[in-house]
């Protein structure tokens, strides 16, 4: 069986935008970065999977100067924003861990997780 938790209302999420939230999964606070695209909406932990810190040093601030790709605050490691794969910088063959969303009719991304 599936379950959702809401994150956000997409109408707060512009495209070509990322925002981060957290969520509390089996007793944990995880930071997610939900980013919406030309795609859709993904949604990844909101964590560099070479440094291991978080990918904004300020706020919802997700996206390299020119604003293709999600990039890491620590190493400019850069980030396909629809699958996380590492495109650029010291993760090679690495990527950001996705979690599967879904926007429901009334517009709210949500997060789908199985029971």
């Amino acid at each position: 069986m599936n379950t959702s938790i809401p994150l956000l209302d997409l109408d707060h999420l512009a495209p070509g935008q990322a925002r981060g939230v957290e969520v509390c999964l089996a007793g944990e606070r995880v930071p997610l970065v939900v980013v919406r695209h030309a795609r859709g909406v993904s949604a990844f932990r909101n964590r560099c999977p070479h440094a291991g810190t978080p990918l904004d040093w300020v706020p919802d601030v997700f996206f390299d100067p020119e604003g293709r790709f999600l990039q890491c605050a620590t190493h400019a490691a850069r980030f396909d924003p629809v699958t996380g794969a590492c495109v650029a910088g010291p993760c090679a063959g690495q990527g950001l861990e996705p979690f599967p969303v879904h926007v429901d009719a009334d517009g709210w991304v949500r997060l789908v997780r199985e029971r």
